[in-house]
C-alpha cells in the first residue's frame, strides 16, 4: 500500500526515527534519512537501508531548527524522488531540571528542536503535499504531549505544543487529501532513555537493572518497553489508505502510562 511513496523522517539515524525509517522501507517506501552522528556509520546504515529492503535512501544532515536547512532537506526528497509524500517530524532532544533551575539555554534548545522543528518541516512539505492532494504528516510527540512529569518542563512544553499544532494543521487541510496525527509513545528503550536509567542508576546507587524496572513500574503499567518497530509500524498504518479518516490524534503507545 506505500510501495514508491517517498518520505523524509527526522532524526533517524538512531532510536525511534531509525525504527520508524526501517519499517517505511520495508513497505516499500524510498527514504531521506535525517541525523548527527558519525558520518561513516551513518552511511553504512544509509547503505544498509537501501539494500535490505530495495528502496532509496538518501541522508540530509539538516539541523531541524535552522528553516534554511529544513527546506533543502524536503527540497532533497522532491528533487530526488519527485514528490514527498510522508514527513515524520521525529527528531528531539532532553534535558531535564526542576523549573527553578532550568537553563535558559536548555530551553530555547528543546523548544527550537522539538517543537519549532516540527512547525519548521510541515511549513516546508505542506506546499508539495497540497499541489499534489495526498500528503501524511506524522508528528513524534510523547505521552508528556499528554501528561506531565516533574523535571522536563521544556520537553513537556514542547510535546504538547506538537499535539495542538497537529490538530490545526489537521483542521486547515481536512478534505484535501492530508492527514497529521502525533503518536505518543510512553517508555521507549532510546539511548536517550539509557541516559535517564543511568542516572537513576547514579542517583539512587542501585544497578542498571534495579533502575531499568524502577522506570517502567512508575509510569508505565505494562512494564515493558514500546519498540522503535512498533511506533514505525503505527507510522506506517496512518500513512496507509486505511487511516484516510484518521487527523487530528494523538495516539499513545505507552503500556497503559495515560490509562491510569
Amino acid at each position: 500500500m506505500l510501495k514508491g511513496l517517498n518520505a523524509v523522517v527526522t532524526g533517524s539515524t538512531s532510536g525511534i526515527g531509525l525504527g520508524i525509517a526501517a519499517i517505511l522501507a520495508s513497505k516499500g517506501v524510498n527514504l531521506v534519512i535525517n541525523g548527527f552522528g558519525d558520518v561513516a556509520t551513518i552511511e553504512a546504515e544509509r547503505a544498509r537501508l537501501a539494500a535490505r529492503y530495495g528502496v532509496k535512501v538518501a541522508y540530509s544532515d539538516a539541523d531541524v531548527s535552522k528553516p534554511a536547512e529544513v527546506k533543502a532537506m524536503i527540497d532533497l526528497c522532491v528533487d530526488s524522488y519527485g514528490s514527498i509524500d510522508i514527513l515524520v517530524n521525529n527528531a528531539g532532544i532532553q534535558y531535564t531540571e526542576t523549573v527553578d533551575k532550568f537553563p535558559i539555554d536548555k530551553w530555547n534548545a528543546i523548544i527550537a528542536i522539538n517543537l519549532s522543528g516540527v512547525f519548521l518541516g510541515t511549513q516546508a512539505a505542506l506546499p508539495h503535499m497540497q499541489a499534489r492532494g495526498f500528503g501524511r504528516i506524522i508528528n513524534i510527540g510523547s505521552v508528556h504531549g499528554l501528561v506531565g512529569s516533574p523535571n522536563k518542563s521544556a520537553y513537556v512544553a514542547a510535546k504538547h505544543g506538537v499535539v495542538g499544532f497537529s490538530k490545526v494543521v489537521a483542521l486547515e487541510n481536512a478534505g484535501t487529501g492530508i492527514t497529521c496525527n502525533t503518536i505518543c509513545p510512553g517508555w521507549v528503550h532510546t539511548p536517550l532513555v539509557q541516559k535517564q536509567i543511568e542516572a537513576l542508576a547514579a542517583a539512587n546507587g542501585i544497578t542498571i537493572e534495579a533502575a531499568t524496572e524502577r522506570l517502567l513500574v512508575e509510569k508505565q503499567p505494562s512494564r515493558q518497553f514500546a519498540t522503535p518497530e512498533q511506533i514505525g509500524e503505527l507510522a506506517a498504518f496512518l500513512a496507509s489508505p486505511a487511516a484516510a479518516q484518521i487527523t487530528g490524534t494523538a495516539m499513545p503507545i505507552d503500556g497503559g502510562w495515560t490509562a491510569q
